[in-house]
């Protein structure tokens, strides 16, 4: 019997419009395996592609904030949420991303004691405040991220990275979500090269 993923319907794949079958034909092509988020989600197909736009483009990297520094992002708020499901999937893409399993898992799990430079501590630390106390934000965290090098834009990005994963923490929590096992095993070795 296959695991309960989500507390809403879950749709069958050949069921779905064919841009959505050609985007989880994509990930199982890329990882080996459909997200959960994506098969839970696809129950409200509209709403999945709007969420699936906005956070292919907040992944984009920019010259000072990288891939592995929004997949920060994205664990230090699920952290601070407790979202299982984010911590899981994206503690992997961490992993990939940093293709060092030590300091992801260390980064997921407690960035503040990982070790991270001043700038990637205090974009995560804003991250976090944007999560946990929004009301206590203002212009001194945006030019202290400016200090460190980040541009208007990135600091723009780092609060709606923040934001989106604020929302999809909350959703996937309120639905039930579960992480795909395979999420667990992924990116476990150190890269050698």
């Amino acid at each position: 019997m296959e695991e309960r993923i989500s507390w809403y319907p879950v749709p069958d794949e050949a069921d779905l419009p064919e841009d959505l079958q050609k985007l989880f034909a994509k990930a199982r092509e890329r990882i080996g395996f459909v997200p959960n988020v994506f098969r839970a989600y696809a129950w409200r197909p509209d709403r999945m592609r709007a969420w699936f736009t906005h956070f292919r483009d907040l992944h984009e990297p920019s010259e000072h904030l990288g891939t592995a520094e929004r997949e920060m992002i994205a664990v230090a708020v699920s952290m601070a949420n407790g979202c299982l499901y984010c911590l899981v999937a994206h503690g992997a893409a961490l992993r990939e991303a940093l293709g060092d399993p030590v300091l992801a898992d260390r980064i997921t799990l407690d960035y503040r004691r990982a070790g991270l430079d001043e700038r990637t501590k205090a974009v995560l630390d804003y991250a976090v405040k944007v999560t946990r106390t929004p009301v206590e934000c203002d212009e001194d965290d945006i030019a202290g991220l400016r200090r460190l090098g980040l541009s208007e834009e990135e600091t723009w990005d780092v609060a709606e990275i923040a934001a989106m994963y604020n929302f999809t923490n909350r959703l996937a929590m309120a639905t039930g979500q579960l992480p795909n096992p395979e999420y667990h095993w992924l990116v476990r070795q150190p890269d050698e090269g």
